[in-house]
């Protein structure tokens, strides 16, 4: 079955439409994006995902004209075209079509969202849990903002798969700042979970949000502070959060067993707790 995409107000068939050689978002990466899970053929934090794209598109001056309560309606219709259950749904809004030119365009914005299907409960690096290793972090310094500038971040996964783990944690001035798509988190012998501030060094990750959020809520303590990779490698538990993964635990860093280099009880609570209430707002 071929995919349904939605592009710039109507839906087609992933092979009958293209997008403009001079679209902004092909040759200046001048582009934001989001991606919203699927449980169950329903949407996971839409609204929050929203919240956020206005505000990567505001940080680059770029205008939107399609309503949230619309992106919705596109969402469920892609869900309903795709007969999806589980998996994502990708958005991406770019600046738009102009000549080339650095000087940014006043220009109608381009719009594509398509579907993914993915098993997001059963993988088996969830079961086993994530191996990362250490990169040094080179991306630019508004790393708040979710554009499609994901070079550095591609670079360092493929350089994690090509060392035979899953992963890479970005590394800068001696702290980790986060995954290459993911928000990072410790867990002390204490039971408090250490997690990098927010600032323009990472992203506001959804799912950080929520499970901090979960965690507090049931008497967790939370600590929004750096950690640096021998406190990682010297902690209980560790693990990651993004919309494709939820709650995912980390047994090793740069081949230093975490704890017993096996997925730890409190992530498994943590993760088990995320879904049972992420379910609850589910749209």
């Amino acid at each position: 079955m071929t995919r349904i995409i939605y592009c710039n107000g109507s839906f087609h068939s992933e092979t009958e439409r293209t997008i403009s050689v001079f679209d902004r978002g092909f040759l200046f990466a001048d582009a934001v994006y989001e991606v919203t899970s699927v449980l169950e053929g329903m949407l996971i934090d839409f609204w929050r995902h929203m919240e956020r794209l206005r505000r990567s598109l505001g940080a680059i001056d770029m205008d939107l004209k399609t309503s949230d309560q619309e992106l919705l309606h596109i969402h469920r219709q892609l869900l309903e075209r795709n007969n999806l259950h589980e998996g994502l749904v990708y958005l991406h809004v770019s600046r738009g079509v102009a000549d080339r030119d650095f000087v940014m365009p006043d220009v109608d914005p381009t719009l594509v969202l398509f579907t993914q299907k993915k098993d997001l409960l059963n993988s088996p690096a969830i079961q086993r849990g994530y191996k990362v290793i250490s990169v040094a972090d080179q991306r630019w310094q508004r790393r708040d903002i979710k554009t499609v500038q994901l070079l550095f971040p591609s670079m360092a996964k493929t350089e994690a798969i090509r060392t035979g783990v899953d992963d890479a944690w970005l590394v800068e001035d001696g702290y980790v700042n986060e995954g290459s798509a993911n928000n990072a988190y410790i867990i002390r012998p204490s039971g408090d979970i250490v997690t990098r501030h927010l600032s323009s060094r990472i992203l506001a990750g959804i799912t950080r949000r929520a499970v901090l959020r979960y965690a507090r809520k049931a008497g967790v303590k939370v600590v929004e502070e750096p950690f640096t990779i021998a406190e990682a490698q010297g902690a209980a538990e560790a693990f990651v959060t993004a919309a494709s993964l939820f709650v995912a635990p980390v047994v090793e860093v740069d081949g230093v067993p975490i704890g017993n280099g096996k997925p730890g009880p409190m992530v498994r609570k943590l993760r088990d707790l995320y879904l049972k209430e992420c379910r609850n707002s589910a749209c």
